[in-house]
């Protein structure tokens, strides 16, 4: 599912005004301190839930937000921040740390591991509920 034009638009303008572009010549590229900016604003529970926006790339790795939501929605949309791992890849060999956060699923939460961006790390701004 594809978020709305608004959310969109939204996301694109947070992108933007947080500089993730790193050099024009090379677009979609995040750096350590945009990615860190992203992850430190809030998100609209409600436009969000249920999109997975494909943010760019840190260290060469894409980077995703998942917004999962599950029973009261949209109050318990949560934002995981983490890479999208090729299949077979290590996240320490890509620059990133395992971290397991809770997920809502139906009526309950359940933990899943991802893979996140070191930079998210010790700030926990990679997990937003």
């Amino acid at each position: 599912m594809r978020p709305s034009i608004p959310a969109a638009l939204a996301l694109l303008c947070v992108l933007a005004s947080a500089g993730c572009a790193t050099r024009a010549s090379e677009p979609g590229l995040l750096d350590d301190a945009a990615l860190a900016a992203y992850a430190a604003r809030p998100f609209d529970k409600q436009a969000m839930m249920g999109q997975t926006v494909e943010l760019g790339r840190n260290h060469g790795m894409p980077v995703v937000a998942w917004f999962p939501c599950s029973d009261v929605c949209p109050q318990y949309t949560v934002r995981i921040i983490h890479y999208r791992l090729p299949e077979g890849a290590d996240c320490a060999a890509a620059g990133g740390v395992e971290e397991s956060v809770g997920v809502p699923v139906a009526i309950a939460v359940l933990p899943r591991t991802f893979c996140v961006p070191k930079v998210l790390v010790a700030s926990g701004s990679y997990y937003t509920r």
